[in-house]
């Protein structure tokens, strides 16, 4: 199983950030699993250049996904080195900036970080939620 733990250690030993978060959402969205955020990732403030930066985004990450699957919210998510002191923008342009201040989730806007509403969105996740349903309509269909 993925955690955000192994994604922080991954990205740490030199991983790409982007990679390793695809693959964990991925890994998510086929089996939403409390277990895969629960653990404390390690800190990455001094230990990669954009730690803070990834401190705050893993933690919102977690927030975000326990919320929209109703899974218990790690304690770890609201230490107080998990939130940034300055706002940080998914897109550089002025221009998107009042679009990233509407759209963020509410669990990423509470980071100062700012991205869009779709972020987190994977093909795996809308495949998923078809699967589901494709299955829940079939034992209707059937029961």
């Amino acid at each position: 199983m993925k955690t955000l733990r192994d994604l922080a250690e991954a990205v740490r030993d030199g991983s790409r950030l982007e990679i390793e978060l695809g693959n964990f959402l991925d890994t998510f969205y086929l089996r939403p699993d409390e277990k895969s955020v629960q653990e404390r990732p390690e800190l990455l403030n001094g230990a990669h250049p954009q730690g803070p930066f990834i401190d705050a985004l893993l933690a919102a990450v977690a927030e975000h996904l326990c919320r929209r699957y109703s899974l218990p919210k790690p304690g770890w998510a609201f230490e107080s080195c998990r939130y940034l002191d300055r706002p940080f923008f998914a897109m550089k342009a002025p221009s998107f900036r009042a679009t990233l201040l509407l759209e963020s989730p509410m669990e990423f806007r509470s980071r100062n970080l700012f991205v869009t509403a779709n972020a987190l969105s994977r093909a795996s996740e809308h495949a998923s939620r078809r699967t589901a349903t494709v299955a829940e309509s079939d034992a209707n269909d059937h029961g």
